[in-house]
């Protein structure tokens, strides 16, 4: 007699679609499970939209991603992959505020203190604001406190409405509060959701101490993430299909039908049958690849949009700043990061980092960058003596979804009315921004869902026996 499936939920076939943190997340903890795992993935290289191409002598990345101590399964997963110390997490929380004509001042959390008395000192010390403003900063900041992430209302009203309720005016909101909103929900306070802003400011500042302490990489992200993912997912024995685009998912009486197209593929065959599959990919291609009858609101995803992010590089002949990296304010530069690599053994490679672009994607590279190497030779008088040798610009008009008010109610969570298809993403309702935690974050979720029904489905064949 050939005995079944175990009760645990190992040994089925699952397919992961996309090869992004989320897919990788998914499939490593599948594989550990016991699963017979196929990733596919579109692009040649795993790591979604955190990857890196070449240019020249420099590898550049697609975005400047930093990361939170309080991002927790994120830095597990780098434990994993054995890229930790590819990265450097800051002691605790300082960041360099810019401005032209200003000597800079740094935003720094006092050692010692718990929080948020840990900011006291930071907002009450704060030169870009006056007095006035500092104090009541300090009331709005502890207000928000209060403010609960997972309330839909919250959800449905924006941060800068809001922050006008609590005495921010312009100045602040320009000098404080955007300086973070921008970079982590990719759009200022005026269009982002209040519960989203709860969540970066309350779980990456206000709770913990040492929560909002900054890591950044030190390596090229296709080191980071994509290289010693695949490493470690073939040690793993998941099956790893690049170049492989799907074109359906299709259920059928044992389980699912996964089509292929693309240069991938297993084995030359261009459909994969397994027993579940988890889609970890963006909402505009989940949309596309979900079956009507596993979503109602599958054309609803449409609507959370996309916010681009663009990057300007500039190369010069000698170094201009000893700063690994800063914020800017009454700039054009929002931040600034130095990733200048070790070979380089002269000059400075920075990169400006400008987020909410819907007035900067169509902007042309030469006007761009002419614009860029003024405004950092505003904040770094070193630089108006190096000679730029180079600047190009990278976009990434899809860099996030919108995160405006009542985006929650758009945002679907991992289960699908069919089950064994299970949603993944960092779009996905994971309570958390469109950040690289909420990708990690989403896939564990996934994977929890496929394991559970596996379970359920097992248990089903045996008691058939």
């Amino acid at each position: 007699m050939t005995p079944g499936p175990p009760a645990s939920g190992a040994g089925r076939d699952v397919c992961v679609v996309g090869g992004g943190l989320a897919g990788i997340t998914a499939a490593v903890r599948l594989a550990d499970a016991g699963n017979r795992v196929t990733l596919l993935e579109r692009r040649s290289e795993l790591g979604g939209a955190t990857y890196s191409f070449d240019h020249g002598s420099l590898v550049v990345d697609t975005g400047q991603h930093v990361f939170l101590r309080c991002y927790e399964r994120y830095r597990a997963l780098l434990d994993r992959l054995g890229s930790t110390g590819l990265t450097q997490l800051q002691p605790r929380f300082s960041v360099p505020i810019l401005a032209p004509g200003r000597a800079p001042h740094v935003l720094a959390r006092t050692r010692g203190l718990p929080a948020p008395a840990h900011l006291l000192p930071a907002l009450a010390g704060y030169s870009l604001l006056d007095a006035r403003e500092r104090w009541r900063a300090i009331n709005a900041a502890n207000a928000l406190r209060a403010v609960d992430p997972d309330d839909p209302g919250n959800d449905g009203r924006s941060f800068g409405e809001w922050l006008a309720d609590h005495g921010q005016g312009s100045r602040a909101v320009g000098r404080l509060w955007d300086l973070i909103t921008v970079a982590a929900l990719n759009t200022p306070a005026e269009h982002a959701s209040l519960a989203l802003a709860a969540r970066v400011f309350r779980t990456g500042l206000l709770e913990r101490a040492d929560a909002g302490d900054i890591g950044r990489p030190l390596a090229p992200l296709s080191s980071l993430h994509g290289r010693p993912a695949l490493r470690l997912l073939t040690r793993l024995g998941v099956r790893v299909d690049t170049g492989s685009r799907v074109e359906r998912v299709e259920p059928d009486a044992t389980g699912f039908r996964v089509a292929i197209g693309g240069t991938g593929g297993r084995a030359g065959r261009d459909e994969v049958a397994v027993d579940a599959v988890v889609l970890a990919v963006p909402h505009a291609a989940a949309a596309r690849l979900v079956p009507a009858a596993a979503s109602d609101d599958r054309d609803d995803w449409q609507l959370l949009g996309s916010a681009p992010i663009v990057n300007v590089h500039l190369r010069y002949d000698s170094v201009v700043t000893r700063l690994p990296f800063a914020a800017a304010v009454e700039s054009p530069v929002q931040w600034i990061f130095d990733r200048t690599p070790a070979s380089m053994s002269d000059g400075q490679y920075l990169v400006v980092s400008i987020s909410a672009a819907d007035d900067t994607i169509t902007v042309p590279a030469a006007r761009l960058a002419t614009t860029y190497a003024a405004a950092v030779a505003r904040l770094f008088p070193a630089a108006r003596s190096a000679r730029v040798l180079e600047t190009f610009v990278t976009r990434e008009p899809q860099a996030t979804f919108r995160q405006a008010p009542g985006t929650r109610a758009l945002r679907p969570g991992a289960v699908t009315r069919l089950p064994g298809l299970v949603l993944a993403g960092a779009w996905t309702d994971t309570g958390w921004p469109d950040t690289m935690e909420g990708a990690v974050r989403s896939g564990h979720r996934a994977a929890d869902v496929v394991l559970a029904h596996l379970v359920a489905s097992n248990r089903n064949l045996e008691g058939t026996r």
